[in-house]
């Protein structure tokens, strides 16, 4: 029984080790889930900790014992420090912010802002959604881009504030639809509209396609906001990871020549809001945060040869494998094309007339370096546009992907992020 205490203390222990822990790219990643997870899970690992240390106690294995009470103050400490109140719209909008969100949506709201299992309102139903919708054909090709738009169920008042949300995707990978449904299900019973677009991503396309695509989704959604109940001067870009890089990039930048594609100049690409969960803001920043710089012949691009079937070609290049690397959907390194890293920065562009934002990551994330959020957010302060830089101690990258009705971070993120958004409405 003795070994048996051992074990049991190592397991419930090992999570409660990587919360402390600050992972760095690449090895970081093999942590990274079990890290998110221990982060999710932290109110119930203090308790299961605790009942393994007086198990130990019973059977004699004192530092068995000693081990779990360290791992249960860990997980205390965590959910304390995750989940205490952060000053962010009081700074972002004045102490009297409360008084600009609408009494009705107020109601809808979490009340505090962790609970052992988040409290949805009394009278939350199944939203209503239209999937594989075509928004765009890329100009000279086939190619469609399909989006999902979740609508408010019936009964529930539309707000009009429409969402275009960019899944995260390490510019490579994912989909839309990729784990967001909780968080589009409590924002359409908000009255919110929600428009989950797809967009190209690496090796298909560079960093110019993928806000070109964005600007699409905008452009789209502006022109079908009175089939959706919405209002064209209230639409939120908003995205995770890359998406969130993206939805950064785009609100700063709307009708930028360089970034903005042909078929959709002209058009009115204004965003009344942006929200990012831990999305790049110094390209470069995240380039070495993330540790590129080891690489070595790091391929620009990569193409199908001709005479090599596409599967074979996707056998030698996995997409996994080459998933967020700068120098393929860049272009190059940093000290090769510094003019594209900086173009595509979204800290290149703050101006005084930026939409108000909102910002929220882990203070330990792996890819997107804190220390860069924080600077975009003090430079948008400094121009006097409204910002929420909601900063998770202890919290990696993706906190929000992880049982995010039970998890700390997720539902902090949330509290706020719902009466941000009441506030553009």
């Amino acid at each position: 029984m003795l070994y048996v205490a051992l074990v049991l203390a190592v397991v419930v222990a090992l999570p409660a080790l990587t919360l402390t822990a600050r992972l760095r790219a690449p090895y970081g990643f093999i942590l990274w889930p079990v890290k998110l997870f221990g982060g999710a899970l932290a109110p119930f690992f203090t308790l299961i900790a605790a009942a393994v240390a007086v198990f130990c106690l019973i059977v004699g294995n004192s530092f068995a014992a000693i081990l779990c009470i360290l791992a249960a103050l860990l997980y205390a400490s965590y959910v304390r420090r995750v989940t205490a109140p952060q000053p962010r719209l009081e700074r972002g909008f004045g102490d009297d912010w409360w008084k600009r969100i609408p009494p009705e949506m107020g109601r809808l709201m979490l009340t505090r802002r962790w609970n052992w299992k988040m409290a949805l309102p009394p009278a939350f139903k199944e939203p209503r959604v239209e999937r594989d919708i075509p928004f765009c054909t890329i100009p000279g090709t086939q190619r469609r881009l399909l989006c999902d738009v979740w609508q408010p169920p019936a009964g529930v008042k539309n707000s009009g504030l429409a969402i275009v949300y960019l899944h995260g995707s390490a510019w490579s990978i994912g989909d839309k639809d990729f784990y967001t449904r909780p968080l589009f299900s409590y924002l359409a019973n908000q009255g919110h509209v929600i428009m989950d677009a797809a967009y190209r991503m690496s090796p298909e396309t560079d960093i110019f396609g993928m806000i070109g695509d964005t600007k699409r989704a905008i452009a789209w959604m502006k022109d079908q906001v009175s089939r959706y109940g919405a209002d064209p001067e209230r639409i939120v870009a908003m995205g995770a990871s890359a998406g969130g890089h993206l939805s950064l990039l785009h609100a700063f930048a709307p009708h930028h020549p360089e970034l903005t594609p042909e078929d959709v100049r002209g058009k009115d690409l204004s965003v009344r809001a942006v929200a990012s969960y831990y999305g790049p803001t110094d390209l470069v920043a995240c380039y070495q945060h993330t540790n590129q710089q080891r690489l070595k012949n790091d391929p620009l691009e990569i193409k199908a040869p001709t005479g090599i079937a596409p599967s074979e070609h996707e056998r030698r290049h996995p997409k996994f494998a080459n998933a967020g690397k700068f120098s393929i959907f860049m272009g190059g390194r940093p000290d090769g094309v510094p003019e594209v890293y900086e173009l595509a920065s979204p800290v290149s562009h703050v101006h005084a007339s930026c939409p108000p934002v909102f910002l929220a990551q882990g203070e330990h994330d792996l890819i997107t370096p804190v220390e860069a959020t924080r600077e975009l957010s003090r430079l948008l302060r400094e121009v006097g546009v409204p910002v929420v830089n909601v900063v998770l101690p202890y919290t990696d990258h993706g906190f929000d992907l992880a049982l995010p009705h039970y998890s700390p971070p997720a539902q902090v993120a949330l509290f706020y992020l719902e009466r941000f958004l009441a506030l553009m409405v």
